[in-house]
């Protein structure tokens, strides 16, 4: 296996768990953000206030895009697998 191959194995592992992640992380950041918003709008300076919201939104994403995901992630396992025995070369 050259150079060039781990690379681009590296390459679209780190692809992967970007297109994977992406859709929890911003669902996470736009809550937060507006509920900052409105603890900024509203005084309210509670600590805990963002926590049940951003969880709340990550699981309804996890809902949604679950399916997906697992799929997604099952297809790019086959793949690793698959490609074991050119490694092995």
């Amino acid at each position: 296996m050259s150079i060039g191959e781990v690379t681009a194995l590296l390459r679209q592992g780190i692809l992967e768990v970007l297109m994977l992640a992406a859709p929890l992380l911003v669902s996470a950041l736009v809550v937060g953000l507006l509920v900052a918003i409105l603890q900024a709008t509203t005084s309210i300076q509670e600590q805990t206030l963002t926590f049940v919201p951003k969880v709340l939104a990550i699981l309804t994403v996890l809902a949604l895009l679950g399916g997906w995901m697992f799929t997604h992630l099952g297809e790019y396992t086959i793949q690793l697998f698959r490609q074991i025995p050119d490694m092995a070369r």
